[in-house]
């Protein structure tokens, strides 16, 4: 289970007793509100209705860092449908994606629209609690599904817990890619950068509970509900890694890290790792855990 992360969406002090929401379209409201920020995904739709012969309404439709299509669905408390709901929805998705396209054209445009990863669909249900066995039917699902459990803290905090988190394969399939899959094309190479750019993977989803990857041609992302690392392909020398910790946080050095707030480069993140020997990688560890406490 991944920590516990307060968001403060007005200003005050924090009350100590958790709380549900009165009715489940609060938390609605609240999250699309602040849906970048809790779950780094792009807000796109509210209430989208889907054109199919059984009806249905997606609570809210997104966009996540990497392009990856979002359904997010709210429930004040628990709801044994919830997983079957969700499923339903990603389904009809994945059959209808013209009109996600235009959705995203519309609102986005058009660059964001032909860069959609379809091959990575995300659901995302945020709710009151859930019981082990939702937890465990979502890690029997070849989909990309999270679990987040909300509290109220007071009026002014929102706290977010994840309780499970699996991408679009099973847990066997997920440890083949652990060990092979990380960065695909490192692991045909020889030299020192293959092997660094293996020890990064490992790393990575060495720092936690609900880490997951998203292969992108350009780089590989490591996600808790936000990306909080993503890895280049290996130059010649060096391996360039972006993280979210906040460059100000951190004492610079020259060839090591660097400040890219505001400059672009693949994937998230406004700190730039520069990785070329196992020193390096050591010297990164304090950082990796900065990013990912920060997601």
């Amino acid at each position: 289970m991944v920590g516990l992360k307060l968001f403060n969406v007005k200003s005050g002090v924090t009350e100590v007793v958790p709380r549900l929401a009165e009715v489940e379209a609060d938390v609605q409201g609240l999250v699309e509100a602040h849906m970048e920020k809790m779950l780094g995904v792009t807000f796109l739709a509210s209430e989208y209705v889907i054109d199919c012969a059984d009806g249905g309404r997606i609570d809210s439709l997104g966009l996540d860092e990497n392009g990856a299509p979002v359904i997010v669905e709210y429930k004040r408390g628990t709801d044994a449908g919830v997983i079957n709901q969700g499923l339903y929805y990603v389904a009809w998705l994945t059959n209808h994606k013209d009109a996600f396209r235009s959705l995203v054209r519309d609102r986005l445009g058009v660059t964001a629209a032909s860069q959609i990863l379809w091959s990575a669909p995300r659901r995302i249900c945020v709710a009151g609690d859930f019981t082990r066995y939702d937890a465990h039917a979502v890690r029997e699902h070849r989909r990309s599904i999270d679990l987040v459990r909300y509290r109220y803290y007071g009026s002014d905090h929102i706290g977010l817990e994840t309780v499970a988190s699996v991408t679009g394969s099973s847990a066997a399939s997920r440890r083949v890619h652990r060990r092979a899959a990380g960065l695909p094309a490192v692991r045909r190479q020889d030299g020192a950068m293959a092997e660094l750019a293996a020890a990064v993977d490992e790393t990575l989803f060495g720092l936690g509970e609900g880490v997951t990857r998203v292969q992108r041609k350009q780089y590989a992302a490591y996600q808790r509900l936000r990306n909080f690392a993503c890895v280049c392909p290996p130059q010649q020398t060096k391996l360039l890694v972006y993280l979210r910790a906040d460059p100000k946080e951190v004492d610079l050095v020259a060839g090591f890290t660097r400040d890219v707030t505001g400059l672009g480069h693949h994937g998230t993140g406004d700190l730039e790792l520069q990785l070329r020997t196992e020193r390096d990688l050591e010297r990164a560890q304090d950082l990796f855990r900065l990013s990912y406490a920060a997601a």
